[in-house]
């Protein structure tokens, strides 16, 4: 049951008497129990707030119990519920367990069993809520990397995250595109006490406006075109652990005060219903927006910028760490792969505008490229190699011809002579890789990067 064994319990029943002394006496055993004395006024309730279970009597003036309980699984109320009647036989009990009840329960009987089925039926409904929450959560889930580096700037980012991961506290992660804040979320969330529960992630950029509310917050059947049916939104499957919202600066401005509600108190409602839900979630945001500015223009809320800022960590881009760049490159490769120094050297030097994930992407097109588990300065895209120093390109296999101006670019020396070979060779590619001394596929990466016809 979690924690506590506190349950949500709405009580229906026309006598009044009865119902007082159940309400009062499960009130007792720690449960939150309202109650309702007709069918109509149990839909309303149900309707506004979520109940773990509904206790309901068969036979009650206006809406029957059962025709409460088919209402309810009409409208998709996640509500377990216990029949109750005075005159059971076996049509009345078939009836209501094929209409969706848990159980039912011939008067009279002891309230302490009637507590006994209760905790029941709470407990198949949480666990067929955990089983929604662990699909959504296989669809979503994403390989896991660690953070690699020993720097100054990250070695202060890792003091942040042991300080700040075993709190509560919302946080929010700035930094340009590609610096790894997912990676700085999940570190948060495995030194907290969270590590073990829930971590789903949302990119409020990569969705349409009118589907972020729909995958925050969940939607009804019916509430817009397409909801075929009801779904839960991220912080249901959040529940108990962490929701990591990427891109937070383009969260719409018409749904950052549902945002700032359910980091207030925890409450939601899903697209098309008036039921409030309570979710426990820890936020974590990242940005690459500068979020004070965004408030000064007045796209961001200045209430929700505070109450997301509790904590930040600044992640540095990768230029403000070159001395990582080796040890990302030894992660990345991985065991069996070899890259050359002056490949090394050209990525040592490069500014790297889409930092880490700029880096680990060239790489893995250069393992693409590579011959034999070795990576050249060949493998490496053009504006990586031609923003290298001479020193790391003049390594290169490909032999200069003697005959040509010293003072000539390399990169003019190398196509110059590539082209003086392809047409002696009458532009037989086979043969003209063979007299450079360098693989054919490694010919196309040149003639493709010096822009050979």
């Amino acid at each position: 049951m979690g924690a506590d064994d506190s349950l949500r319990l709405l009580l229906v029943e026309d006598e009044e008497e009865f119902r007082d002394t159940a309400a009062k006496w499960m009130a007792r055993q720690g449960h939150a129990v309202e109650q309702a004395g007709n069918g109509q006024e149990a839909l309303q309730r149900c309707e506004a707030h979520f109940f773990d279970v509904a206790v309901v009597d068969m036979n009650m003036p206006g809406i029957s119990g059962l025709e409460l309980l088919q209402q309810l699984k009409e409208r998709n109320l996640e509500t377990e519920v216990i029949i109750l009647t005075g005159q059971a036989t076996v049509e009345t009990a078939v009836e209501a367990m094929k209409l969706g009840a848990y159980d039912y329960l011939t008067k009279p009987f002891a309230l302490a069993e009637l507590d006994r089925r209760i905790r029941n039926a709470a407990q198949k409904s949480r666990l067929r809520l955990e089983n929604e929450r662990l699909k959504a959560l296989l669809a979503r889930e994403r390989p896991r990397h660690q953070i690699v580096g020993s720097s100054a700037p990250i070695r202060q980012v890792f003091r942040l995250i042991e300080r700040v991961g075993p709190t509560n506290t919302p946080v929010l992660i700035e930094g340009e595109s590609g610096t790894g804040k997912e990676l700085v979320a999940r570190a948060l969330q495995q030194h907290s006490s969270r590590a073990d529960k829930p971590f789903v992630t949302i990119n409020c950029a990569a969705l349409p406006d009118q589907l972020v509310e729909s995958e925050l917050f969940g939607h009804e059947k019916g509430a817009f075109t397409g909801a075929v049916a009801a779904k839960s939104g991220l912080f249901e499957v959040a529940d108990g652990g962490t929701l990591f919202v990427d891109e937070v600066g383009e969260l719409p401005l018409a749904l950052q005060p549902k945002l700032l509600r359910v980091l207030e108190d925890g409450s939601l409602r899903r697209v098309g219903s008036h039921q409030e839900r309570h979710v426990n979630v820890r936020i974590l945001a990242a940005t690459n927006r500068n979020l004070q500015q965004e408030v000064a223009a007045g796209r961001f809320r200045e209430d929700l910028y505070y109450r997301i800022n509790v904590m930040s960590v600044l992640l540095p881009p990768l230029r403000a760490r070159p001395g990582d760049i080796p040890q990302l490159i030894e992660h990345f490769l991985g065991n069996g792969w070899k890259i050359e120094p002056d490949a090394e050297k050209a990525l040592c030097s490069y500014s790297w505008p889409g930092n880490v994930r700029q880096l680990s992407n060239v790489l893995q097109r250069a393992m693409i490229l590579a011959d034999d588990h070795l990576i050249s300065i060949d493998d490496l895209p053009a504006e990586v190699v031609t923003a290298a120093p001479p020193s790391a390109v003049a390594t290169s296999r490909i032999s200069e011809p003697s005959d040509l101006d010293s003072g000539e670019r390399l990169d003019d020396l190398q196509r110059a002579h590539i082209v003086s070979v392809l047409q002696r060779e009458h532009g037989n590619k086979a043969r003209t890789a063979r007299l450079l001394g360098i693989h054919r596929r490694k010919l196309y990466r040149l003639l493709e990067r010096y822009g050979i016809e």
